[in-house]
């Protein structure tokens, strides 16, 4: 019998010799595809094509650590108890936010060199608590919350690095909102092909989505420190405040803010223009939208899903639409790159005000997907044409930290928005009046300056 052995091993090692070779090929075939759509349009040889990928590694891992939260702090407690769980959960989130705006932008602006570092140093430090939450995660105790205040300020730390480091990789060819939308892009797909991966970790068991974001984020540190040296460049850079220029009529939320006046009479640089500051106003409203729907839906259809259809399928229904809207506004904002984007800021702050007022009023499951997927498409085409504002109006001296100021106030609206959300009472057509209400003030705010500022229009356009 043992004389036998080596000739039967013969055929099963040609055979898993030919089953590596038919796992090999398609993977290396969908990698080749992948590196060629990344580094397109000169992107590979500037670096951004890097970037690209690294962005789409980072979210991935981030959806990793979301679906393995969402099943621990909402889905497998109660609906009142899952509320005082997602509050405690955003005012964690706040804090990230809370440090970045007086700490992380202003330290990104006088220690610009070691970019790479800062964002590996974000990759490592959520993969080592994802690893500590592993083990946290399936008694859902207190303890969790600890761990995820450090994977959002991480996190968070990474997107402001990041978007301080995409001027600086542009190619030639390649318009900054373009190479925003690719990034934003690809950060959509792997989220979306990560979440299934994640949904089947978890059936294994709660802590395995956070063991693969573990080895994604392990990943993400590496590819971190194989940018191209220029990402650490800071040649000329120098900070900007968030202020009208001379001679420019400054929005009512700035002019009204505390310290204005101190402000105003204090020396410095005045950079952002009244475009910019109103695009601002505008992009935070629609924000605050869509972290109110996030938020409300979530509870509001666990509860009362749509009729016909379990709570699980009306919650995909309204995440499918929001996801599809995004990746449209974002393929959208690619192709229109900065052409007349105050009128596009407008439009889109009155398509998403128009259907969220329809869906109040008409409450159901067809004109709330259509909501849903409205306002990821209008946040989308309202951050890629206040991106290409920044590009214009703000010089180049100044513009990464601009970007780094715009990420963290948006951001802020998101969690300001859900905060909404989770406190009112699970009523679909007051829920959503409300919703439409965060994005009308928003309107109010700013749609008169930005038509204003689209005819007189700017004395330096800078829009590649």
């Amino acid at each position: 019998m043992t004389e036998r052995e080596p000739g039967r091993a013969a055929p099963v090692a040609a055979l898993a010799r030919l089953l590596g070779r038919a796992i090999r090929r398609p993977s290396a075939a969908v990698g080749r595809r992948i590196r060629r759509a990344t580094h397109a349009e000169g992107a590979g040889e500037s670096g951004l094509g890097k970037l690209i990928e690294l962005h789409a590694v980072n979210s991935a891992g981030d959806m990793m650590i979301t679906v393995a939260l969402a099943s621990t702090i909402f889905f497998s407690v109660p609906t009142g108890e899952a509320r005082g769980r997602v509050a405690l959960y955003l005012a964690v989130t706040m804090a990230p936010f809370v440090l970045l705006a007086p700490i992380i932008g202003p330290l990104l602006d006088r220690l610009p060199h070691g970019r790479r570092a800062a964002m590996a140093a974000a990759m490592a430090a959520r993969a080592l608590l994802a690893l500590m939450l592993a083990g946290a995660v399936a008694g859902g105790g207190l303890e969790l919350y600890p761990a995820a205040l450090g994977v959002l300020v991480a996190s968070k730390a990474y997107g402001v690095v990041r978007s301080a480091v995409v001027p600086r990789l542009l190619p030639p060819r390649v318009s900054l909102v373009k190479a925003n939308s690719r990034v934003t892009l690809a950060g959509l797909l792997a989220t979306g092909a990560a979440a299934p991966v994640g949904a089947g970790l978890h059936q294994i068991g709660p802590q395995w989505p956070l063991y693969g974001a573990f080895v994604i984020f392990a990943g993400g540190m590496l590819l971190s420190l194989s940018l191209p040296h220029m990402v650490d460049s800071a040649k000329g850079e120098r900070r900007a405040k968030l202020a009208a220029a001379s001679g420019e009529s400054e929005p009512w939320l700035a002019k009204h803010s505390p310290g204005h006046r101190r402000r105003a009479a204090r020396p410095g640089l005045r950079t952002v223009g009244s475009s910019v500051l109103n695009a601002l106003i505008a992009n935070s409203s629609i924000r605050a939208l869509s972290g109110f729907l996030t938020f409300f839906l979530a509870f509001l259809l666990r509860e009362e899903p749509f009729s016909g259809m379990s709570a699980a399928y009306s919650l995909a229904l309204v995440a499918g639409a929001a996801g599809a809207g995004n990746a449209l506004g974002t393929a959208v904002g690619a192709w229109l790159k900065g052409r007349a984007p105050e009128v596009n800021i407008v439009l889109v702050l009155i398509l998403v005000t128009t259907v969220a007022v329809l869906a109040a009023l008409l409450y159901g499951s067809i004109v709330v997907a259509v909501l849903a997927g409205t306002a990821g498409l209008c946040q989308a085409l309202a951050k890629l044409s206040q991106d290409a504002l920044i590009q214009r109006d703000v010089p180049e001296d100044f513009r990464t930290s601009a970007f780094a100021r715009s990420e963290t106030l948006m951001q802020m609206s998101w969690v300001l928005g859900g905060a909404v959300g989770i406190s009112l009472p699970l009523l679909g057509p007051l829920g959503l009046g409300v919703g439409a209400a965060l994005v009308a003030a928003g309107a109010l705010l700013s749609v008169r300056a930005l038509l204003a500022a689209a005819r007189r229009g700017t004395p330096h356009p800078r829009v590649a």
